[in-house]
């Protein structure tokens, strides 16, 4: 098990192969998934041949960028995953031409058992500063739903601030992209960007 990080009450640590059953049921849960792909359950092939293998093969692509689990630390238990990827990685993003090339998304997903208690808040923090601290990324972003409130808590907390509003529509994107859950659940919703540069960060350290 190779640790990335390490806060006071979490770790964050490589995926395996030995994740899936942890991933399916996370991804079973359609309060988990709600406003994700609208509540449906990941299926377990899906995670094991599609999810793991796309997660683990950023650990040979880059050294702080990745998608990592989050362990309880008193626990020892999984409790969810996070992430931190070039923007342009997001296939809708590509296709509005909404990515910034130079800028590195963060997201998250976490168990409801462990909800409400500032685990989110907690690492992303952490993996905030090691990004600004220790890459040479310039510029953080996330992405959600605009009714998904708990989400955009979480960027608030962390200092994201709100950049911009977008509605995506089925004209707007190809046929092959529109096959996916995920996609479908977006389209005609308000989706909203949050950002954090290096140098505003920089200056609220001081």
């Amino acid at each position: 098990m190779k640790i990335f990080l390490e806060t006071e009450r979490l770790i964050l640590r490589n995926f395996t192969q030995d994740d899936v059953d942890d991933l399916v049921r996370l991804d079973s849960d359609p309060e988990v998934m709600r406003f994700i792909n609208g509540g449906i359950a990941t299926s377990r092939q899906k995670i094991a041949n599609e999810f793991l293998p796309y997660g683990i093969s950023y650990y040979d692509k880059f050294e702080t960028l990745g998608f990592w689990a989050i362990v309880e630390r008193q626990s020892q238990e999984f409790i969810g995953w996070i992430f931190l990827r070039p923007e342009v990685d997001f296939k809708l993003l590509q296709q509005l031409n909404l990515a910034e090339q130079s800028a590195v998304e963060l997201g998250y997903r976490l168990r409801q058992l462990s909800w409400n208690k500032g685990y989110t808040t907690e690492v992303a923090q952490a993996l905030i500063y090691k990004s600004f601290t220790e890459s040479k990324t310039n510029k953080i972003v996330a992405w959600a739903l605009t009714e998904n409130k708990a989400s955009t808590r979480v960027m608030e907390k962390i200092g994201l601030e709100l950049q911009s509003e977008y509605i995506p529509t089925a004209d707007m994107l190809p046929v092959s992209l529109l096959d996916s859950s995920l996609i479908q659940n977006l389209l005609g919703r308000q989706l909203v960007r949050y950002q954090l540069d290096k140098t505003t960060w920089k200056l609220r350290q001081s």
